[in-house]
């Protein structure tokens, strides 16, 4: 990776002043998602997904799937970070699809933080010593995040937790797997900290992170058009029975054709109610009904995540965080 990012030719302003209703048709939303993942898979020697299970990484997964398989390329393999702290159904719901498409699904985790809590028996909040930890965890507490307490709270929602658990990982295994791009599901309207990206977006500060470009081919959806490319292409292209013109179901018991949850790439956590996926103890469904049924135009879609992280996103990004 020493000549990178010299190898690529890629526009780094591609998408700078635009907005979601620069994009204004769903069909204007997916022409250019096709364009950025073409572009993503064709110009890097090795991207990867970055796969959270969440409707957005697995928006761009579908559009991953769907260009390699019409260009005859190579479906790069996926980034699961694994945080310790997520739903259970989230974890299922991963390795059943990874099953079904076929996917290299690498697990990255913070091993030493995950070692520590098996060793005390930690549940989420509870301390972790910082002097047991390892150099690169120490390194990174007291060197890069300057925190100066002797403890930290094993929680996800944190500025030292969140970039343990999420950031640390991540960065190890785009060093690890020699990652030059980093596809990820990234939207403009989901966060005020991610408005001004691009869809090719540099990251080649090397004490920061290892140097790769963050690849964010749906960047100008919303989350109404998210669902609606769900429901009327990503479930009709991947589920044999789904009517070809798509349907939009009521509830987890309105799939047609004797389909069942289990047999929609869809995480039942948004038919559950839940519009935004974070770690188990601080994310609050929205309400009862499906995510695709609220009121989106009009309501939060992060208000059931904890706001201390999410006040803190600037900061964390800077860091490396997605």
């Amino acid at each position: 990776m020493s000549e990178f990012p010299d190898y690529l030719n890629v526009d780094y302003t591609d998408g700078e002043g635009e907005s979601p209703e620069d994009y204004p048709s769903l069909q204007h939303k997916i022409e250019k998602a096709i364009e950025v993942t073409k572009q993503g898979l064709e110009e890097y020697e090795n991207p990867a997904i970055m796969w959270t299970g969440g409707k957005d990484s697995t928006l761009a997964l579908y559009f991953v799937k769907e260009v390699a398989e019409r260009h005859d390329l190579e479906v790069p393999p996926a980034v699961f970070l694994d945080h310790y702290q997520h739903f259970d159904e989230l974890i299922e719901f991963v390795k059943h699809w990874a099953e079904e498409w076929d996917l290299d699904v690498q697990f990255a985790r913070n091993d030493d933080v995950g070692a520590y809590v098996d060793e005390h028996g930690l549940t989420p909040g509870d301390d972790i010593e910082i002097s047991e930890l390892n150099e690169q965890n120490r390194h990174h507490i007291r060197n890069i995040l300057e925190y100066e307490e002797e403890t930290f709270p094993f929680l996800l929602d944190t500025y030292v937790g969140n970039h343990l658990l999420k950031t640390v990982p991540l960065n190890n295994a785009i060093e690890e797997l020699d990652i030059d791009g980093i596809i990820s599901g990234v939207r403009w309207d989901e966060q005020e900290a991610r408005a001004d990206e691009t869809f090719f977006s540099p990251r080649h500060d090397p004490e920061i992170y290892p140097p790769h470009d963050r690849i964010q081919p749906i960047l100008h959806f919303d989350e109404r058009a998210v669902w609606d490319c769900f429901w009327h292409y990503v479930v009709p292209d991947t589920v044999e029975g789904y009517p070809d013109d798509g349907y939009i179901p009521d509830d987890a018991d309105d799939l047609p054709n004797g389909l069942t949850q289990d047999d929609i790439p869809v995480s039942p956590k948004y038919f559950a109610g839940f519009r935004s996926l974070g770690s188990e103890v601080s994310t609050e469904k929205s309400e009862s009904k499906p995510a695709w049924h609220q009121d989106l135009e009009n309501t939060t879609e992060r208000a059931g995540r904890a706001q201390d992280k999410e006040d803190l996103m600037e900061r964390l990004r800077d860091l490396g965080y997605m």
